[in-house]
């Protein structure tokens, strides 16, 4: 077996350490990012019942596990990964690439015309280390999440997306602007201090 780097150490320390950690093992959620919808949420009310929510990135399932239960009884929550994810309840599961035309065809078969309430992404690249290389990515996975929900969205409908503050990141915000009428950045207390992550929250869809 091969050693594990300082740097892996450090991390699966600091995971295993992670006070948002431990409460999603003792809730039951199947991830800490709940904990950052949730803040989201709390604030905003951004989910309701009834409502149908898109999740795009959605493995393990944290997110679409949280939003079924908001959007109980009535609503219904559509995830979409690359990754495989274990069936969860009110949630229909669409694995893909999310960056290929059939995986955006079978999304939008499975919505089958209805107008979405909510698109959420916590898409994120798979990260090198070299800024110059995986802020691109990210930021180019924030725009296709930016375009799904310009062709999903009902009028007045919200946009949730991760971003990564960077080069694009300003010029993102102007581009979520001239079609929500209200945008606005946070970042979360269970984001990690030391990430580069922020979310964007964007409602009042303007079709």
């Amino acid at each position: 077996m091969m050693a594990r780097s300082r740097s892996s150490g450090r991390w699966l320390a600091e995971h295993f350490n992670d006070d948002y950690v431990r409460q999603a093992q003792a809730k039951g959620w199947r991830s800490r990012a709940v904990f950052k919808l949730a803040e989201i949420q709390q604030r905003d009310r951004i989910l309701q019942p009834g409502m149908i929510v898109v999740d795009l990135g959605a493995a393990p399932g944290g997110w679409s596990q949280y939003a079924a239960e908001q959007v109980a009884p009535n609503g219904q929550v559509i995830a979409l990964d690359l990754l495989p994810m274990e069936p969860l309840p009110g949630v229909t599961f669409l694995q893909g690439d999310f960056t290929a035309a059939e995986t955006w065809r079978r999304l939008q078969d499975e919505v089958g015309g209805r107008a979405v309430d909510v698109v959420l992404s916590d898409m994120a690249p798979n990260m090198s280390g070299n800024r110059s290389v995986d802020q691109p990515r990210a930021m180019l996975l924030a725009e296709l999440a930016l375009e799904a929900a310009e062709n999903l969205l009902n009028e007045n409908g919200c946009f949730l997306t991760k971003l990564f503050q960077g080069e694009g990141f300003e010029a993102f915000q102007k581009q979520v602007r001239r079609r929500f009428a209200r945008v606005a950045t946070c970042k979360p207390k269970a984001s990690r201090a030391r990430s580069r992550e922020v979310y964007l929250l964007a409602q009042g869809f303007k079709r």
